[in-house]
């Protein structure tokens, strides 16, 4: 039924067993609204939308419809969450006009005011209660659809987890007793699957019944001929066969089921009640679907089972209990051997071919829904591990029992769709390992993994445009000032090139060179030699002096200057 998951006008059949409180003309006096009454039996107002939704559009007594959240008329009937408590709280099938006095329940329903059972608080601390108790109705049971079957599941109302993810692109695989691939509530919606049991190889027929309905918990299309809506309606269910016309499961088919749908790329594991996880083969097979990146979801073992110290299972499992409407298990689990609860006493879903809707209760329900609920998870955060989607699924989990959680008997608490796609953990934004293919996964299409592409591209742009400008700024300084060339020496010149010289600075004329002039003899005067011309300046040439008369002496001035020219010092020597 559509209420099964807390949607609106059309929450409750008439002969459903359902939380409901009748409106009265006011309250500590003042005209009750629906924060009010959140605030007094969910104990937080934040939850009034979810009394909307259950309300909203349904004909009341007097004849009006729920349109206004402010505006609550005296005599109105309000459907309420399975976990609302308090005085005026009352439970049973809900009247057609205003009743007087509190209906009466049947036989083992709860009473009229439930205050026995955990109640989770939206703020995570739980109250005080006894520890649960197998509910009488508890077991794998089914019946036809109706009574008590809707209460049990309003306060999941997955449809607010819907707008962030409705489990597109995810294929959740039921290894129970197959799936009835003839519902039209499936259609789209179904894989071919695998039978280990019979030759025919295919998982979509189902002889038993409960694995259909997991299946409708998970993936049932509403609109499709049936009034139940799964958990994640967007994802593909993979049937695995493992029982065929009795629930007694050999080991060796259930890891079998298990590695087939590892083979066939399944995202997410629903173990139903007929695989016994306390067993070596069985563990193993879990294991290996853990370390390829699935979620495994099965059932909490019970008390009388003796653990089996080689069939550990450890991380990236969900491991769940079933709980009924006033907190009672649908078991006697193990202390300390639950992650989460859900839904599992009276809980309707669909069936196979000529049975219609059905109801029943087990473990196997409460797997269903978590199994949904992972879905939704990976789908809206496929850049996350198994681990990290477990890890989500029981940090954003409603709080049930005493102390801190995980409490021995709810673990976690009851899971929460919503909460679970949209709350935002910061231990998240670090990777919790290295990821071979993770630059696949940041492309993938989430919406996280292009944000911080973005990022990424946005900071080395940056970057770029710094340097960019450091470079700009460094050439709006000036000019760079031109490389000097070194200058040829002249022709015939043995003199070293300046960059070799010595670095002794001298008067500018001690470097200059006696020149040879023609028709004077190798020690007269020789005139000043001007000094080597710039490039680009006029040289001018003197007039050669007359000849000396013969026999004059001249000074051997020249043999004594040690900057004579070689010339000058050949022709000496040879007078």
């Amino acid at each position: 039924m559509t209420a099964l998951l807390g949607l609106g006008a059309t929450a409750a059949h008439a002969d459903d067993y359902v939380k409901y409180y009748t409106v009265t003309s006011s309250h500590n006096g003042a005209k009750e609204n629906l924060s009010e009454i959140a605030e007094r039996f969910l104990g937080d107002s934040a939850r009034s939308f979810e009394l909307f939704n259950l309300n909203s559009g349904r004909k009341q007594p007097d004849g009006g419809a729920l349109v206004d959240p402010a505006r609550l008329n005296p005599g109105w009937l309000l459907i309420l969450p399975w976990d609302a408590v308090g005085g005026g709280v009352q439970y049973g099938i809900l009247p057609d006009t205003s009743p007087t006095t509190a209906v009466t329940p049947k036989p083992n329903t709860p009473s009229a005011s439930p205050s026995p059972g955990p109640v989770p608080s939206a703020g995570g601390t739980g109250t005080t209660a006894p520890a649960p108790t197998k509910s009488p109705s508890s077991g794998n049971t089914t019946s036809k659809g109706g009574r008590c079957a809707t209460a049990a599941a309003l306060r999941l109302a997955a449809d607010q987890a819907w707008p962030q993810s409705r489990g597109k692109g995810q294929l959740v695989a039921v290894v129970d007793s197959g799936v009835d691939g003839s519902l039209p509530q499936l259609t789209g919606h179904l894989a071919v699957g695998s039978d280990i049991v019979s030759d025919s190889g295919r998982g979509d027929t189902d002889c038993l019944g409960t694995g259909t309905a997991m299946a409708g918990l998970i993936a049932a299309q509403g609109g499709s001929g049936g009034s139940v809506t799964g958990i994640a309606p967007d994802s593909t269910i993979l049937p695995v066969r493992i029982a065929e016309t009795s629930t007694e499961v050999r080991a060796t088919d259930a890891a079998a089921g298990i590695q087939a749908a590892v083979s066939a790329g399944a995202t997410v594991i629903a173990l139903g009640s007929y695989v016994d996880s306390n067993d070596e083969t069985v563990a193993e097979a879990i294991v290996e679907a853990v370390e390829h990146d699935i979620v495994v979801v099965l059932g909490a073992l019970p008390k009388s089972v003796s653990i089996n110290p080689e069939a550990a299972i450890g991380d990236g499992t969900l491991r769940v209990g079933g709980v009924g409407v006033d907190g009672q298990a649908a078991a006697d689990y193990l202390l300390g051997g639950v992650d989460v609860v859900a839904p599992g006493v009276n809980v309707s879903s669909i069936g196979i071919t000529g049975t219609g809707s059905v109801a029943g209760s087990g473990t196997h329900y409460a797997v269903a829904f978590v199994a949904g609920t992972a879905a939704l998870v990976r789908s809206a955060y496929p850049e996350l591990t198994a681990e990290q989607v477990v890890h989500r699924v029981k940090v954003t989990a409603d709080q049930m029992g005493t102390g801190t959680a995980p409490n021995a008997n709810f673990g976690w608490g009851l899971i929460n769709p919503a909460r679970s796609v949209t709350k935002v953990l910061p231990e998240e934004a670090v990777p919790a390992k290295a990821d071979e293919q993770g630059f696949t996964r940041l492309t993938s299409g989430s919406t996280g993994g292009r944000s911080a592409l973005l990022v990424v591209v946005t900071l080395v742009a940056l970057a770029a445009a710094v340097l960019l400008i450091f470079r700009i700024r460094r050439l709006l300084r000036g000019e760079p000032m031109p490389e000097e060339d070194t200058p040829e020496p002249p022709a015939g010149d043995d003199t070293p090139p300046l960059a070799t010289r010595p670095p002794t600075v001298r008067p500018r004329e001690s470097r200059e060179m006696a020149a040879i002039t023609p028709g004077v003899r190798p020690g007269d005067d020789a005139p000043e030699t001007p000094a080597s011309p710039r490039p680009g300046e006029q040289v001018s040439v003197p007039a050669a002096p007359a000849p000396s008369e013969p026999g004059t002496a001249t000074p051997p001035t020249a043999a004594t200057d040690p900057k004579a020219s070689v010339g000058a010092k050949s022709a000496q020597t040879k007078e």
